[in-house]
C-alpha cells in the first residue's frame, strides 16, 4: 500500500471516528471524550503505518509495540479522568465563548483533532519506512529513551494523582517529587517520547519527517494547548500561591527549584 493510501485512509478513519464522538459530546456536554480519542487514534494510526510499512520488520514491530503501549497508556489514563471529573475547563469556556454556533465550531475542532492525530502519527511512519538494518545501537537507545519517558510520564502523573486525593491539599500547588523541578513534568516526558522515534528512522529515507513530531509537539505544548491554558487556569484557581511557584520552578525542562522555594503543599 503506497504512503499517500495509508494517510488517506487513515485520516478517513479518524474523521469518521470524531465525528461519531462529536455527536456523543453534543449530548454529553463533555468534549474533554476527543482528548481520549486523539490517544487511542494517534496510536491506532502508529500501529497502522507499522503494518503497512516498508521498512525492517525489526523497527516496525518495534513501533508498533511502542505506539500501542503508548496511546493505551495516555488513552485510558485521560479516560478515568473524563469518567470521574466534570468536563475539562477549556471545552466549557469554548461553549460559553461560542454561544449559538457551538456545536458548529466543536465540530470543526473534533475534525481538526483527527487531522492532528495522523499528523502526529509521521513520526512513527518515518520510523516504519526506515529498510536499513543497522544502526542496532540506535533502535536499542530509541527503546531506552521510550522507556525513560513513559516512566517519567507515568511518575509525574501518579504524583500529581496523590496529591490532589491528599485532604488538605485542596487550592495548594503541588511542588513535590518531579513536579519540584518541573511545573509541567507530564508535558516534558510525553515531548521526549517521540524523540524515540526519530531515532528509529535514522538512516531512512523520511527521518526529517520524524524530526517534525518531537518539534511540533514542543511548539504545541509550549505554546498552544499545552502549558499557556493550564497555567492560566492555575492562576485563577490558585493565586499567588502559583505565582510564586511559577518564581521558583523551571516551566518546562526539569531544573533545581530556585533558592528561596516557599512551601506550597
Amino acid at each position: 500500500m503506497s504512503i499517500s493510501l495509508q494517510i488517506g485512509t487513515a485520516w478517513s478513519v479518524m474523521a469518521v471516528l470524531m465525528a461519531i464522538l462529536w455527536w456523543i459530546q453534543n449530548r454529553s456536554h463533555n468534549a474533554g471524550i476527543v482528548d481520549v480519542a486523539w490517544s487511542f487514534g494517534t496510536g491506532l494510526c502508529g500501529i497502522w503505518f507499522a503494518y503497512f510499512g516498508a521498512g525492517d520488520s525489526l523497527r516496525r514491530t518495534i513501533v508498533a509495540v511502542l505506539v500501542g503501549l503508548w496511546g493505551l497508556r495516555l488513552g485510558i489514563h485521560l479516560f478515568k479522568r473524563v469518567m470521574s471529573e466534570a468536563e475539562d475547563g477549556r471545552y466549557t469556556m469554548a461553549r460559553k465563548r461560542w454561544g449559538d454556533k457551538a456545536p458548529f465550531y466543536m465540530f470543526v475542532f473534533f475534525q481538526i483533532q483527527a487531522f492532528w492525530a495522523v499528523m502526529f502519527s509521521f513520526p512513527m511512519l518515518a520510523a516504519s519506512a526506515n529498510a536499513s538494518k543497522g544502526n542496532l545501537v540506535l533502535i536499542w537507545i530509541g527503546v531506552g529513551v521510550w522507556l525513560t519517558a513513559i516512566a517519567g510520564e507515568s511518575i509525574a502523573d501518579l504524583q500529581l494523582a496523590r496529591f490532589r486525593t491528599t485532604p488538605g491539599n485542596k487550592g495548594k500547588v503541588c511542588d513535590k517529587g518531579l513536579w519540584a523541578w518541573s511545573r509541567h513534568p507530564n508535558y516534558f516526558f510525553e515531548w521526549i517520547h517521540w524523540w524515540a522515534y526519530v531515532l528509529l528512522a535514522d538512516g531512512g529515507p523520511l527521518v526529517g519527517l520524524a524530526i517534525t513530531g518531537p518539534i511540533v509537539m514542543y511548539l504545541f505544548l509550549t505554546r498552544v494547548t499545552g502549558i499557556p491554558i493550564t497555567e492560566a487556569r492555575s492562576i485563577q484557581s490558585r493565586g499567588d500561591a502559583y505565582r510564586d511557584y511559577q518564581k521558583s520552578t523551571s516551566v518546562f525542562f526539569p531544573w533545581p527549584p530556585r533558592k528561596g522555594n516557599s512551601t506550597h503543599a
